[in-house]
């Protein structure tokens, strides 16, 4: 794993005593993906960075966000999602809870790459109708 390469240059590796599985515990949205911004009309810096685009990743990302987005995630808000590629299936697991872990409201939901963004959008349906809206009202009341 890269990350663990990354770790080992640092000397860090004897500090991780162990890797937690996406079903143990699931990240936060997006967590780990690089951005790069640039200007749209820049046609001479997209072209340095299109080697740098990943697809893959492009599709989880849009995955993960159409499910924060349509949860109103934020900072504030205990929201989790990981999106994992099968060949052309993406599976999408998500997660909405109280902060101190009273309850958790969880779900995954499975489809095609050509649906990413919609996946990300019907999970967030299905977790709002399960349990998600009220926690999600509760906390951004606060702020």
């Amino acid at each position: 794993m890269l990350a663990c390469a990354g770790l080992k240059r640092l000397g860090m590796e004897a500090r991780i005593t162990r890797a937690l599985p996406p079903e143990e515990m699931l990240p936060a949205i997006a967590q780990g993906v690089i951005g790069i911004e640039c200007r749209q009309d820049d046609a001479a810096v997209r072209a340095l960075l299109e080697p740098l685009n990943h697809p893959d990743t492009v599709c989880r990302t849009l995955t993960e966000r159409a499910m924060n987005t349509t949860l109103a995630g934020g900072c504030q808000a205990p929201v989790a999602g990981y999106a994992e590629l099968h060949n052309d299936s993406l599976e999408l697991r998500g997660l909405v809870g109280w902060p101190d872990g009273t309850e958790i409201i969880r779900g995954d939901i499975t489809g095609t790459t050509a649906t990413a963004e919609g996946l990300g959008r019907r999970l967030a349906e299905q977790l709002l109708t399960g349990g998600a809206r009220p926690i999600l009202d509760a906390l951004l009341a606060d702020h």
